[in-house]
């Protein structure tokens, strides 16, 4: 897809082919925001399988397995065999895992390493522990590791949620505790595996040191001001420059957990009805979950969020919700029913509109039928709010598929109870899934570039110009494996490199772009559908040759094409703007 997923498909095929795996690079711009460790993994599968869209994606497909297992075998050492399986359950089938692991982020490895680092210390420090010392090198290695996904987040979160947990269980200040943890070994190993590459990274990327709390247009202070200063302490205080994200409502930020958590989040009423008491190993492990999932929490209500950062807590939310299902009580018992209701709520409100759209057009693509909403795209489901109601012609058959996914659920929860209940919920999740893949593949000329990749593989050689941000328009340069120019695009996320020493000369104005346009060279320019006036009046409609339009976007060129290729971009871009439903997709 366009934006963030496509990039890091790019930097890691641009790490395996520069030979440079430690300053990561965007259309040959530094891009010094984000640690590399997915940057590495996906170039390592590359090497492996070939450089594919699919093969991009099998390291998160591969954590989000791991994750669903990690836990199960938590909760079977905490809890039992029962209460692991379902929490595994509960990873694996809930919905904001599936959600946000369409997209390649690291937080789905990071969430993994983290839940790795609490087992990990909950086992180092068990007095019934026969190898404490291979458990406190577990919990060193996932640190380090968490530091080379997600910089500090992935030290804070686990050490943070420890030092509460030893607090709490007055072992802070315990000897033994500590020498169990072995913390100057586990500092030396987490420093072992995360210190070189910040260290070259720095060194190859000066300056090396700047103080500053104040980024602006033209300022470069090397990788070490950005990658820490900025990125870590300016965007927690909301600071950061430049401002290329937005947060989620705080209130909206702790209810959506009910949503990410669905459909296991009926239970969590159960959750409060368990022992926290730290006598044994279940409460224990309980204790240790709640403060993982609290401080995780209470840290993004006083920062900038997306939806997906508390992503690291879904592990600590599944141990206790399978601990609370193991347990069963009246509380399962109305959340299984409560279930029941939703999910038939659901698939009624699925097959009403289903009937009602079911003679509504559906000409072209559904970027068509879409609204705009620009103001929350910087939200990670910001497109979520795009859809109308006439949208829905374009996903009967995603909505069939959930209607008989829900109502088949709502049907076995109502009829069974307990272990038969909990996996027929998470056959429905599976089944829903299916229809959501189903509704994305419809999503895709409007979520993606490919289609016109594609048509530019096709055609006569010539310089690429994307209009604007890269971001949006990124899986033409994943797909079509080429350097381009970027039309009035020095801006968020490609801005702070652009000013680093010899950075290339990527970025164009539009005076610059007219005189390349009107060349005998040919070119060809990526742009949304509504933009094609503007370049009317810049260059001329006589020298605007239009290639292949779809999902609101447009391929021109400024040479004469043949005839049969140029009719059919017209015809297509022609049907896009003929639609009584049609409304102009704007840039964000």
């Amino acid at each position: 897809m366009d934006d963030v997923d496509a990039v890091q498909g790019q930097i890691a095929r641009n790490m395996l082919t520069s030979g440079d795996w430690v300053s990561a690079r965007v259309d040959g711009v530094l891009y010094l925001e984000k640690a590399p460790l997915i940057y590495w993994i996906i170039a390592i599968f590359y090497k492996i399988f070939g450089v594919y869209d699919w093969v991009a994606r099998l390291p998160i497909a591969l954590s989000v397995m791991a994750l669903a297992c990690l836990t199960a075998a938590f909760g079977n050492w905490a809890f039992g065999r029962r209460a692991g399986l379902y929490a595994g359950l509960c990873v694996a089938s809930c919905v904001g895992l599936f959600l946000f692991t369409r997209i390649l982020i690291p937080d789905m490895m990071l969430t993994f390493t983290i839940a790795l680092a609490m087992w990990a210390f909950l086992r180092a420090i068990d007095e019934e522990e026969l190898h404490p010392r291979f458990w406190a090198f577990v919990l060193a290695a996932s640190l380090g590791t968490g530091l080379l996904l997600k910089s500090l987040v992935g030290l804070v979160f686990p050490v943070a949620g420890a030092l509460i947990y030893l607090l709490l269980t007055k072992q802070l200040f315990v000897l033994r505790t500590w020498q169990r943890l072995r913390p100057i070994s586990g500092v030396f190993v987490a420093l072992l595996i995360a210190a070189p590459w910040h260290i070259l990274a720095t060194l190859r990327n000066p300056p090396y040191f700047s103080l500053s709390l104040h980024g602006g247009p033209g300022e470069y202070h090397g990788f070490l001001w950005f990658y820490f200063i900025n990125e870590q302490l300016l965007r927690f205080l909301n600071l950061r420059y430049p401002r290329d994200y937005n947060t989620v409502p705080r209130l909206w930020f702790w209810l959506f957990h009910i949503v990410w958590l669905f459909p296991w989040s009926v239970y969590f009423p159960a959750v409060a009805r368990l022992s926290f008491r730290p006598v044994d190993r279940a409460g224990r492990a309980r204790l240790l979950a709640i403060w993982w999932t609290g401080f995780i929490l209470v840290f993004f209500t006083f920062s900038t969020t997306q939806e997906y950062y508390s992503m690291p807590c879904y592990p600590a939310l599944a141990l206790l919700l399978g601990s609370a299902m193991a347990e069963r009580g009246d509380w399962i018992r109305r959340g299984t029913r409560v279930l029941s209701v939703v999910a038939g709520c659901a698939g009624l409100a699925c097959i009403t509109i289903f009937f009602l759209v079911r003679n509504v057009p559906a000409p072209g693509d559904i970027s068509s039928a879409l609204s705009q909403h620009p103001g929350v795209y910087s939200l990670s489901l910001g497109h979520m709010m795009d859809l109308t109601f006439d949208s829905f012609a374009y996903l009967r058959l995603p909505l069939a598929v959930a209607a008989i996914a829900l109502l088949g659920g709502a049907v076995a929860t109502f009829r069974w109870v307990e272990m038969r209940s909990f996996m027929a919920a998470a056959l429905m999740m599976v089944v829903f899934f299916h229809a959501a893949r189903l509704a994305m593949v419809v999503f895709d000329p409007f979520l993606s570039s490919r289609p016109l990749a594609e048509t530019l593989l096709k055609s006569p050689e010539g310089k690429l110009i994307l209009d604007h941000n890269l971001w949006a328009l990124s899986s033409i340069t994943f797909y079509v494996e080429r350097d381009v120019l970027i039309l009035n695009g020095r801006y968020f996320n490609m801005e702070y490199g652009s000013y680093a020493p010899r950075a290339p000369d990527t970025f164009i104005d539009d005076t610059r772009f007219k005189r390349l346009w009107l060349d005998s060279q040919r070119y060809y320019l990526v742009t949304f559908q509504p933009k094609l006036q503007q370049f009317k009046d810049l260059v001329g409609p006589e020298h605007l040759e239009i290639v292949a339009a779809g999902g609101g976007k447009l391929i021109l060129t400024n040479q004469p094409l043949e005839h049969s290729g140029r009719v059919e971009g017209i015809l297509r871009l022609s049907a896009a703007y003929k639609n009584p439903l049609a409304k102009p997709w704007i840039y964000r």
